[in-house]
């Protein structure tokens, strides 16, 4: 038995693609056909269907993920518990993160844990999705919402604060906004309402007047370039406008809100060194970052 053959078959069975699957395990997608052909001929049946829109299980592939999935688990145990001995911390950790905590956050954490790591690799992936432990996407995600299901264990990191921004230059060239029915008279700067990845990012229906943004963008950034060139008046953390003092609060008396960023890692995981250094650095910083300001 050979357990590379059930770690291409896994990463196959999670991304259903042969190209994702070779990215994610950082070899060629040719090495991973062969890999699962070589289970498939060790087992005698087929493990995938292939298809033009990839690779998906076939009933022996779905029970074969639970009995490779108990092999990854023990795999990683014994890494936890016997590999690593050295303290040396090394290896990958992939973080999974909203754009916004990765940018103006986790980038100064990341930094020091290189500096003080220097065989440790950093994947900071910042998307505005959720990700998926299970599947491997990442091994640590710092969500707005905490999970609803897995074998996934998580806390709460700290709240966050957000209010209405817009530039001092932008709110001069229109009339004073008196009322959140005022803001009738400003282009509003938002997320593709369809697009939203998380209910707890849908600001725009809690204002309590139907007010429709005209200039939309799933992306934290593009949201706020386009406020800071005067584009108009978008929500945002408060965290990022105090590094702009461009921007000021619209109507703070009446616009704000509280969330909460939660670390979530996957139950397997937790016990790896990497991980525990990555995870304790991560919230650590965070919330001396956020509960500092």
């Amino acid at each position: 038995m050979n357990w590379d053959d059930y770690r291409y078959f896994l990463a196959v069975a999670r991304t259903g693609r042969l190209s994702q699957a070779a990215q994610m395990l950082a070899v060629d997608h040719a090495t991973v056909g062969r890999r699962i052909k070589s289970l498939e001929a060790t087992l005698e049946n087929n493990l995938f269907d292939r298809s033009p829109q990839g690779y998906s299980l076939t009933d022996a592939g779905q029970q074969l993920v639970d009995i490779a999935e108990a092999m990854e688990t023990n795999a990683i145990h014994a890494q936890a518990e016997i590999g690593g001995q050295d303290q040396t911390v090394s290896g990958v950790v992939r973080v999974g993160a909203p754009e916004g905590v990765a940018s103006f956050v986790l980038t100064d954490i990341a930094i020091e844990l290189c500096r003080k790591h220097p065989k440790l690799e950093l994947q900071i992936v910042a998307l505005p999705r959720t990700f998926s432990l299970s599947k491997r996407e990442a091994d640590i995600a710092i969500a707005v919402s905490p999970p609803q299901s897995g074998r996934l264990k998580y806390r709460k990191i700290t709240d966050y604060t957000l209010h209405l921004y817009g530039t001092q230059e932008y709110l001069d060239r229109h009339p004073s906004i008196e009322t959140i029915e005022d803001l009738r008279k400003l282009r509003g700067i938002a997320y593709v309402p369809d697009l939203i990845y998380d209910k707890e990012l849908d600001y725009i229906p809690l204002f309590g007047v139907d007010i429709k943004p005209h200039l939309t963008s799933t992306s934290v950034h593009v949201q706020l370039e386009a406020t800071l060139r005067h584009g108009g008046v978008c929500i945002v953390h408060d965290f990022i406008a105090r590094q702009y003092p461009q921007l000021v609060r619209v109507l703070p008396d009446d616009i704000g809100f509280t969330r909460s960023f939660y670390f979530i890692v996957h139950e397997d995981y937790a016990k790896l060194e990497r991980i525990r250094v990555v995870s304790d650095a991560i919230i650590d910083g965070m919330q001396a970052k956020l509960l500092g300001e």
